[in-house]
């Protein structure tokens, strides 16, 4: 702008309002044509990051017309994290990488659906869609819809959708695009609106309708695990004040005032963790606590009484109030294959006569349940008491253990959850690479592994 136009513009404020608005349009419609040129992983995940799906422009035959829009509006609708990128046969995109490129460069939890050339596969992170289900439902869609990659796109999506865990990313909120070529054009399209709507002072932008969904389902889960998880503190306070020990007493040591310290330390870091829980995946600090209290409680416990000092186990599964397990024992749960489990000396003395053990339940829809078959809110609990390297083998085959399969990811790094901005932090071997050739469901190792 010259310094006539600026002189004029400063006179007239009206007229540094058009100036400014026409400055933007320029920039819009540059973004737009750059957008529509772009083609590459880059372009892919920024569109992603932006919408449900990606249609890379020399890709735009594959799916039929208006496919992509109904695709994006299957997945908005039910306001999950699905993101489905449509891309060429192209030396850029490495089969063997791509999945695990893609997921690293949106760098947000979800499924992930791509369609490269005329070849299909999916991939998820474990806490929103575990890899059974996944590998399952992608041989399944493959065999149902064979040589027809668009067809195997919108069935996946279908099924995906209901069964995925989550929210819809924040990113994709108040922007008209559904992910395709053209998103970036249509979020400058929304900056343009939101500049004009500050300018004119009109309206005042709030906060999205996903973010509230989100926020809302977050405190619900929350909620739901609240009752439980102050049981479990007041049991550790209620077995602090069973063992009525005193640092003073004849007797106590150094070694046995740092356990009984210890403790006490667990109790309060529990209490404080749990009254500054925000949201579902806080809950892990809280059990982890807990269950380091306990082993110190049994250390101290084995010096008062001269028994040998307690190996470091695992709780019992059954119950992790019980505190430290002291042998392994296989169990099955009801219909379900055998498995190896950590028990407390009651729970194994009860399975060794044929008893049921004494397992934690749990409220649920369908009445009092062991916290195994409640459903995945019971992830970050179960987590921060077993930790990510058991879990998933104490909890096959059960509800929570088919629904939060692999490395328990979601709930222990970072505690990210469906929808969540985790940037590169994952488990690697949720997406793996396309190895070319079959594609007949269970072809791509974990993940069905890629092309």
């Amino acid at each position: 702008m010259n310094t006539a136009a600026k002189s004029r513009a400063g006179r007239h404020p009206l007229a540094l309002v058009l100036a400014v608005l026409a400055a933007v349009v320029l920039l819009v419609v540059g973004s737009a044509s750059a957008a529509r040129a772009a083609t590459g992983l880059d372009s892919a995940a920024e569109a992603l990051r932006e919408g449900p799906v990606y249609v890379d422009p020399r890709a735009s035959g594959t799916l039929p017309d208006g496919g992509a829009d109904a695709l994006a509006d299957t997945i908005r609708d039910a306001d999950k994290p699905v993101f489905v990128a449509v891309l060429p046969d192209a030396p850029e995109f490495d089969p063997q990488t791509l999945m695990q490129d893609l997921r690293t460069e949106v760098g947000v939890t979800g499924v992930y659906v791509v369609a490269l050339g005329d070849r299909f596969a999916a991939a998820a992170d474990s806490q929103v869609m575990s890899n059974n289900a996944v590998t399952n439902l992608e041989g399944a869609v493959e065999r149902g819809n064979e040589g027809n990659v668009a067809a195997m796109v919108d069935d996946f999506v279908d099924q995906a959708v209901p069964q995925a865990n989550g929210a819809a990313p924040a990113s994709w909120d108040g922007v008209g695009s559904e992910g395709t070529s053209a998103g970036s054009f249509l979020a400058g399209l929304a900056v343009l609106a939101a500049l004009f709507g500050i300018v004119l002072g009109g309206v005042a932008l709030v906060g999205s309708r996903g973010r509230k969904r989100r926020a809302q389902a977050e405190r619900e889960r929350l909620e739901t695990l609240r009752p439980v998880v102050d049981e479990d503190i007041t049991a550790f306070g209620e077995e602090l004040d069973r063992l009525d020990f005193s640092p003073s007493e004849p007797g106590a040591d150094e070694a046995k005032r740092a356990d009984y310290t210890h403790a006490l330390d667990a109790y309060d870091r529990a209490k404080d963790k749990m009254a500054a829980a925000r949201r579902p995946g806080d809950v892990r600090g809280v059990t982890e606590a807990l269950e380091d209290g306990r082993y110190s409680l049994a250390v101290l416990d084995a010096r008062r009484t001269g028994k040998p000092l307690p190996e470091r186990r695992p709780p019992c599964f059954f119950d992790p109030r019980h505190g430290p397990s002291v042998q392994d024992v296989d169990w099955a749960p009801p219909g379900g294959s055998e498995r190896t489990v950590p028990v407390c000396a009651a729970d194994a003395t009860r399975l060794a006569g044929g008893e049921e053990p004494m397992s934690r339940e749990v409220d649920t829809a369908d009445g009092r349940r062991p916290y195994w078959e409640a459903g995945p809110a019971y992830g970050p609990w179960a987590y921060g008491y077993f930790g990510g390297g058991v879990l998933p083998g104490l909890l096959m085959g059960t509800m929570l253990g088919s629904m939060m399969t692999g490395p328990y990811g979601g709930y222990g790094d970072g505690g990210f959850e469906g929808g969540d901005v985790s940037g590169s932090d994952f488990s690697g071997g949720d997406f793996g690479g396309f190895g070319g050739g079959d594609f007949g469901g269970g072809g791509f190792g974990d993940f069905g592994g890629g092309f």
